[in-house]
């Protein structure tokens, strides 16, 4: 019997042999595209060459400032730009040590330096508590190796302090988080101190979600990141 069916069903036995080969020659082009897709800057504006980035000046702005990483820096723009007393939100590469960084080198990770954004506020407005609250409902906290599609340190999570005040504010947020927050896995962004430059990230890169809205909501949804933010805290950016 066992042989019968071999023989008599040849042709579909070889349909079926065939079929898981071309199940994963398929998958393996949806995640090729996808890949293309969903990354961030992967995009032919993105990959453009405008120039040397140059050092944010933290001496000549007459608003307070915060700097937080969280991730891709397309996706912390808009929540905090929303946010009545925020002037404007610049996107660029805290941490590493190579002056005037360019993206691919960055999203390479072989500068060390993170995605990261400089939050230009009225402090007479909204506080720098409140920005934290922003920055804590925007992000995995409890995520370490990157921020869900994007993958190494360049991605990681970080609060960068420039004072004591922001320091311990910082520090009872985080802990406020881990203590009531909707979270069951440790809390692991980092909170460290800021030193060096902000490099301003390219042209191409500043206000992206206004720039480029399909492929950025397409970005969002694809890599997680609004997903998970809806299912922790009820709603999305």
């Amino acid at each position: 019997m066992g042989s019968g069916m071999r023989v008599g069903s040849g042709m579909r036995a070889g349909n079926v042999l065939k079929l898981p080969q071309i199940k994963l020659h398929r998958l393996f082009l949806v995640v090729s595209i996808l890949t293309v897709l969903l990354s961030c800057g992967e995009q032919s504006t993105a990959n453009a060459e405008p120039g040397p980035t140059r050092a944010f000046d933290f001496d000549n702005t007459e608003y307070s400032v915060a700097i937080f990483a969280g991730g891709c820096f397309w996706c912390m723009e808009g929540p905090f730009e929303k946010i009545d007393g925020v002037k404007e939100v610049i996107s660029g590469y805290t941490g590493g040590e190579k002056k005037n960084p360019a993206y691919k080198e960055v999203a390479s990770g072989s500068t060390r330096h993170i995605e990261s954004v400089v939050v230009l506020y009225d402090a007479s407005k909204i506080s720098y508590e409140k920005l934290l609250k922003i920055f804590w409902r925007n992000i995995n906290p409890t995520q370490d190796n990157g921020q869900f599609y994007d993958i190494g340190e360049q991605y990681r999570t970080v609060i960068f302090y420039r004072n004591e005040e922001e320091k311990k504010a910082a520090e009872a947020s985080k802990a406020e988080l881990e203590k009531s927050g909707p979270f069951d896995k440790p809390i692991v962004t980092r909170i460290l101190p800021f030193s060096g430059q902000f490099w301003i990230a390219e042209e191409c890169h500043q206000d992206y979600y206004k720039k480029n809205p399909v492929h950025y909501n397409r970005y969002r949804v694809g890599s997680g990141r609004d997903s998970f933010i809806e299912k922790h805290w009820g709603s999305s950016h």
